[in-house]
């Protein structure tokens, strides 16, 4: 009896886990979905009052109100960025309050890697953090550091 209330436990959980990260992956999914249809709103919606992004250049540490001052002209133009997401990989605090996730991305600088944080609070995700990357394989490093260099 005892193994029959093990395995039922541990299936709840697993499917309690997949509906969390479904929830998630749609929540990331509209995120980057706002801001190709340059839905501002949602687009800075999403993200928590204490949201930082990291870009890809040198100093580019922004706050939510940093980024949103940067990013308001292009959703103004109608026309901001667009990233396909795939391969998205989640974890979670033990309280299941906290979800951090990595995801490769499709993007016009070819391929990139995003990984951020969401936090719940009152009852709803919110983005806290974001990192944006470009990858770059291990044996193409040199010749970047040379034109970076330049």
């Amino acid at each position: 009896m005892k193994k029959i209330n093990f395995v039922i436990v541990l299936l709840l959980f697993n499917f309690s886990n997949l509906f969390g990260q479904s929830e998630l992956d749609k929540f990331i999914d509209n995120w980057h979905l706002s801001v190709s249809n340059a839905n501002y709103e949602t687009y800075f919606g999403a993200m928590d009052d204490s949201f930082i992004f990291l870009g890809t250049a040198l100093g580019e540490r922004w706050t939510k109100e940093q980024f949103s001052s940067f990013s308001k002209p292009y959703f103004d133009k109608g026309k901001a960025w667009d990233f396909k997401a795939s391969n998205r990989y989640w974890n979670y605090s033990k309280n299941g309050k906290i979800a951090w996730f990595d995801e490769d991305l499709d993007t016009w600088m070819r391929s990139c890697r995003g990984s951020g944080i969401v936090v719940k609070k009152k009852g709803e995700w919110k983005l806290v953090y974001y990192n944006l990357t470009v990858l770059i394989e291990n044996e193409k490093m040199k010749e970047f550091i040379e034109l970076r260099d330049k």
